[in-house]
């Protein structure tokens, strides 16, 4: 019996999969077996693979933003506060209104030119043949932009403020995680939260604040909102954290897939962007507790219940491979970044930095020669992730 090579898709998948079974092996692998289900309860827990009930709970359901084991749970965890999850009513709304166009498309060109000068300095070494570690790359990428956003003080290391960003999130992911709590893991986290808030708290009020445009500016912001130091951590732990897991990921499916045609095409590029986020799905899951009776899936929550959402089952990151020529709806693949009133502000910046990166990288058509799974980060990613231009005439 002859066996069929492995497809370049397969190889992809295959590649990508290693992030989950080696960062969270016995959580995916129960999300894996149970996800041909729309839901399933297990005790307090409901589990929510379906496209139609993960949109139903995060649009139709009342969640409780400041209950243990939810994403709110971990920014109080973080901060002491809630900050935009357990505000209520026009408060929250304001929040979450000042922090989106903060991250629009004003916003986000705004800061364009941080993140490109920080990514032609690291991409430089593929011109010369060598190899470039993506994921440091995107650590600085995210650092430089979370400065920019903040307003941080010159004297702020971009390197080290996403390193404090990425400890607080790891530290704080262990209490919001199905599974055991490690012993101290509740002080760790504030520990961790503590010298993040430190260091923004250090450099965000200088007088001569670091801004996106080389202006000064004379208070820690988001486009000109006077940012609370819990609502600075926080914002910088979601830029970085999910930067720092999306971006090497995307680029090892793209490479693996041979998917560099697409993202040389300027028409196709954007779709291709949509499509590796959708499959990449860089926050796979969502922790959420219900706050009053509903139904998912057809199958009954109850208020307390505790809910997972599997970002990507719903927006079918398991099983339709990304195509830019045959990208899957927009209702359908936005799912990775919430819906309705739970979506995320971030979507068009995430975006924006990864068509950047594959215009970038697109002339090189690089290849993956070395992936190491980072078993330790808050979001599934690479520790190391280098890439190497394939030069003319180079077979893949």
């Amino acid at each position: 019996m002859t066996l069929r090579p492995p497809t370049a898709e397969e190889r992809a998948r295959r590649r990508d999969r290693r992030v989950y079974n080696r960062s969270h092996p016995v959580l995916f692998a129960l999300l894996a077996a149970t996800r041909h289900r729309p839901s399933v309860r297990l005790g307090g827990t409901v589990l929510v693979h379906g496209t139609d009930a993960y949109r139903r709970i995060l649009t139709r359901v009342p969640l409780d933003r400041t209950a243990a084991g939810t994403t709110g749970g971990a920014a109080r965890q973080l901060s002491g506060a809630g900050l935009l999850f357990d505000e209520e009513g026009d408060r929250h709304r304001d929040a979450r209104r000042t922090v989106a166009e903060g991250l629009g498309a004003a916003g986000t060109e705004r800061l364009r030119p941080v993140w490109r000068a920080v990514m032609d300095r690291h991409l430089a070494p593929l011109d010369g043949g060598r190899p470039v570690d993506l994921v440091p790359a995107a650590r600085e990428l995210a650092g430089a932009t979370v400065c920019a956003l903040l307003g941080t003080g010159p004297g702020t290391d971009p390197a080290a403020l996403a390193a404090a960003a990425g400890d607080a999130a790891a530290a704080a992911v262990r209490g919001h995680l199905p599974g055991l709590r490690r012993p101290g893991s509740a002080r760790a986290a504030a520990a961790a939260a503590a010298r993040l808030e430190a260091l923004l708290a250090a450099n965000g009020d200088s007088a001569n604040g670091y801004d996106a445009d080389g202006g000064d500016t004379d208070r820690g912001d988001v486009n000109g909102y006077d940012a609370d130091g819990g609502l600075r951590a926080m914002l910088a732990v979601a830029a970085v954290n999910t930067t720092v897991a999306a971006l090497p990921r995307a680029v090892a499916r793209c490479a693996d897939a041979g998917l560099w045609d697409q993202a040389a095409d300027d028409r196709l590029r954007p779709a291709l962007v949509t499509e590796l986020l959708r499959v990449t799905a860089p926050s796979p899951l969502l922790p959420r507790v219900a706050a009053a009776d509903a139904t998912a899936g057809g199958r009954p929550v109850r208020a307390g219940d505790r809910l997972i959402l599997v970002a990507r089952h719903a927006a079918g990151a398991h099983d339709i491979p990304p195509d830019a020529e045959r990208p899957v709806a927009p209702a359908v693949s936005q799912l990775v970044f919430g819906a309705g009133p739970h979506a995320c502000p971030g979507a068009r910046l995430a975006r924006a930095q990864l068509d950047d990166l594959l215009a970038a990288l697109a002339p090189h058509r690089p290849v993956v020669v070395r992936a190491r799974v980072d078993r330790r980060a808050a979001l599934p990613g690479w520790r190391a992730l280098a890439v190497r231009a394939v030069t003319t005439g180079e077979g893949r």
